[in-house]
């Protein structure tokens, strides 16, 4: 056994000095070279800090690893010749002095792009990387778009990540331990010494970069291990390696890839509201910097804690590397896998995307109150279209769900007539009954009526046809019918009510958004009927210059207090107001009902004392023509 740790210790060994050594000769050359990164609004450091330390980082890496297997004559990469292994070394610093180059004379992006499209390109084409292997029934040009796609995504999400002290080099330290643990579990000895040289090379640079950093990798850095750790597992599978080829490097790359993809979410939002006339985002492109990555958010909830930050983020990579090596000893290893990481990434989401969530919220709420009427043409022309695709597949899922319940099974004939005969059935009776001229989002109790009318209607009518369709057994017809019916119209209600509950989210997120804002203000409402839920869609609609969040409610139904409505909760009634503006330091109060003027002067004589501003919220009709009288007769 100790014969067999000995090499990886050496090569471990090795690549850690070579870089400790290098880092500090590469740092003055750096210096001399005039790449240095000045302190600017977006930038976290405060003094000049050399960047290009990744150019230590590739020559730690390859010169001890290329010595180790000169010496001992082993194969470069178990699995792949000692040819495809040189080419795909070239590849690797040749990505590294694009990186190089950006750092001395700052590259377009584009100009970037292109050269990262096109060493990917060769890695497919020369070292023979992709996914064909794994999947050997795709297509060469899919192959070759799939894996292009792939290590420029790595690439770039390192590049993107890299923009604290440590983050970058300790995200991707994390990630080449994982996958040189499933490496090691999936038996491949050299690729896995191959990792562990990596690794050294990494904590040897993490040595001078790690905060107070003294060197920045730069993009020749962050470019170079985007490359190494989007590649290397390509270049490593096997057929049936799911996990190592694809599961586990996904994971690894997981806090990476996840702020790759909120950025580009987040840019492409923002370029939509320019277009809409917002200032904020107008000059956004898509690959265009800003200062809300994952690390400049926790960055800023720790109190600009640069440590701290990256530790959570490393804490972050780490269990998500975890879930992938234990998802290797499951016996159903392909769905213990994707399980664990749909759970963490759904957490993630919700926890961390506020921001692109509102922006998604902002653009959704100005095309829906969009003013230019080409605009609302298109929007009402696609309207229609939208509702009838979603309840043809909501009818046809069911369906499926109906058979499901009763224990049915669904066989060629029941797929053939049944399943369109009860769809189309209904969705005839739906236009039959005028449901898609109704504008739900100010629909009736009779509109839902007439819905659930045009449910039974179709319902009873598929069964008829499909009790004398000869080639079809009619069994549970009864109970079919009633579930359809029922299940059918529980599901076109959830779907049109989803625009109230989008709304009550916009709003949550845009209350999350105004607590850590300066100068909001904080006020509490006095009503909580339909004048209370319109000032609240008020709220909602004017969120780009909105600086007011709703802390409570107040009401004189001593049965409401601590209950919740639209998600605030009653404090109490008025007679406490004095008490509950203490509580919740709020500095407004907004009357949201109706009352004789006797009750109002009671009221401002309630709150006068506390000295909080006082509006009234309220509905008025009023007399624009001047008549005076109703027309009889």
């Amino acid at each position: 056994m100790i014969d067999d740790i000995i090499p990886y210790v050496i090569v471990f060994a090795s690549t850690l000095v070579a870089t400790i050594v290098l880092t500090p000769a590469v740092r003055v050359l750096c210096r001399r070279m005039g790449m240095v990164d000045m302190p600017d609004a977006r930038r976290i450091n405060k003094i000049p800090i050399p960047r290009g330390g990744g150019l230590a980082l590739v020559l730690g890496t390859l010169v001890p690893y290329m010595a180790f297997h000169l010496v001992t004559k082993r194969p470069l990469l178990q699995g792949l010749s000692d040819s495809k292994a040189m080419i795909l070394s070239a590849l690797a610093v040749a990505m590294s002095l694009v990186g190089l180059a950006d750092d001395k004379w700052s590259l377009r992006p584009k100009v970037k792009l292109a050269f990262q499209v096109g060493v990917a390109f060769f890695a497919w084409w020369l070292a023979g990387l992709g996914f064909r292997s794994l999947w050997p029934m795709l297509p060469a040009w899919f192959d070759c778009l799939l894996t292009v796609c792939w290590i420029v995504g790595a690439i770039n999400a390192f590049n993107l990540i890299d923009g604290l002290d440590g983050l970058a080099a300790g995200l991707a330290f994390i990630a080449t331990v994982g996958m040189a643990g499933t490496l090691f579990f999936s038996r491949n000895p050299q690729a896995t010494m191959f990792h562990v040289a990596f690794a050294g090379a990494l904590l040897g640079f993490l040595k001078y970069n790690y905060n107070p950093a003294s060197i920045f990798l730069g993009d020749c850095g962050s470019m170079f291990i985007g490359f190494l750790i989007g590649s290397m597992p390509l270049a490593l599978q096997t057929s049936n390696s799911f996990l190592v080829s694809v599961g586990v490097p996904l994971l690894a790359m997981g806090v990476p890839i996840f702020d790759t993809a909120l950025a580009i979410l987040r840019r492409l939002l923002r370029r939509l509201l320019a277009m809409f006339g917002t200032k904020e985002g107008l000059s956004r492109a898509v690959m265009t910097a800003d200062s809300d990555h994952l690390h400049h958010r926790i960055l800023r909830a720790t109190g600009l804690n640069q440590r701290k930050t990256a530790w959570i983020l490393y804490f972050a990579a780490s269990a998500a590397v975890a879930v992938g090596l234990a998802a290797m000893t499951l016996e159903s290893r392909s769905a213990g896998l994707w399980l664990a990481a749909f759970s963490v990434a759904v957490f993630v989401l919700f926890k961390d995307s506020k921001i692109e969530l509102f922006d998604a919220g902002q653009l959704l709420n100005k095309v829906a109150h969009a003013q230019d009427n080409k605009v609302r043409r298109r929007l009402a022309v696609l309207s229609v279209p939208f509702y009838v695709l979603i309840d043809v597949v909501l009818l046809a899922v069911v369906f499926c769900l109906c058979f499901w319940v009763l224990r049915r099974e669904i066989d060629m004939h029941v797929m053939r007539v049944e399943l369109p005969v009860r769809v189309i059935s209904v969705f005839f009776c739906l236009v039959l009954l005028r449901t898609y001229r109704t504008i739900w989002s100010r629909a009736m109790a009779s509109n839902y009526l007439r819905m659930l009318l045009a449910c039974f209607m179709g319902s009873v009518a598929s069964s008829v046809f499909v009790y004398y369709w000869p080639t079809v057994e009619s069994l549970q017809l009864k109970a079919t019918t009633f579930i359809y019916a029922v299940a059918s119209f529980v599901a076109l209600l959830a779907v049109r009510s989803v625009r109230g509950l989008m709304r009550d989210l916009f709003y949550a997120i845009d209350c999350s958004r105004l607590k850590g804002n300066e100068g909001v203000s904080r006020i509490l409402v006095y009503g909580s009927g339909l004048r209370y839920r319109a000032f609240r869609r008020e709220l909602v609609r004017t969120t780009a210059a909105n600086n007011r969040m709703i802390v409570g409610l107040i009401d004189d139904d001593v049965f409401l207090r601590g209950r919740y409505i639209g998600g605030i909760r009653v404090m109490g009634t008025i007679n406490e107001a004095r008490g509950i503006i203490e509580k919740t330091n709020a500095d407004a109060v907004v009357i949201a009902c109706e009352f004789p003027d006797e009750w109002l002067k009671v009221v401002c004589d309630i709150l006068k004392p506390t000295g909080v501003r006082v509006t009234r919220f309220s509905f008025s009709e009023t007399d624009v023509c001047g008549a005076s009288t109703t027309r009889k007769g």
